[in-house]
């Protein structure tokens, strides 16, 4: 089988941040890490699972929703992915930013957190998924296009 592209990043060393994984057409493909791989520190699946219902929200609801094709976590459980459509670069990141700025501060109900919307709806940390938010805000408050290449990250 292909090797695929996110296991040609040298996971040793990659760091907390925003990447471009791929580019498929007019598709784009944003590993937002939040966790530095392998060092035995990943999101706690409540809080990941609250940050996911609080990002898919927001994002879809957002000026560029119709632009938006998934965001959702990895399975490593360090980081999320979000795959646009026709959206620049520049917007994808300030897109981000607002969403960890919108979630660090979310009081309320989580969206989406019933029984008959989500299958596992119990499992639900809003002040964990707020924490993981807050985390993130100084790591990706400057981050530029240029930040987005995983150039050196490449084995």
């Amino acid at each position: 089988m292909e090797r695929i592209a996110s296991f040609c990043v040298d996971h040793r060393c990659l760091e907390r941040g925003m990447y471009t994984s791929r580019i498929d057409g007019d598709i784009t493909t944003y590993d937002i890490r939040m966790k530095k791989p392998n060092q035995g520190d990943y999101l706690a699946v409540p809080a990941m699972h609250t940050f996911e219902h609080l990002f898919a929200t927001f994002v879809r609801s957002s000026k560029f929703g119709s632009q938006i094709i998934y965001a959702g976590p990895m399975g490593c459980r360090t980081g999320f992915y979000l795959l646009v459509r026709d959206l620049s670069p520049a917007d994808s990141i300030a897109l981000v930013n607002e969403t960890m700025e919108f979630i660090a501060n979310y009081e309320g109900e989580i969206p989406g957190a019933t029984e008959p919307e989500c299958g596992n709806w119990k499992e639900q940390d809003l002040q964990g998924a707020k924490a993981e938010a807050v985390a993130m805000i100084p790591v990706l408050k400057n981050w530029t296009v240029e930040n987005l290449e995983y150039k050196k990250y490449l084995d």
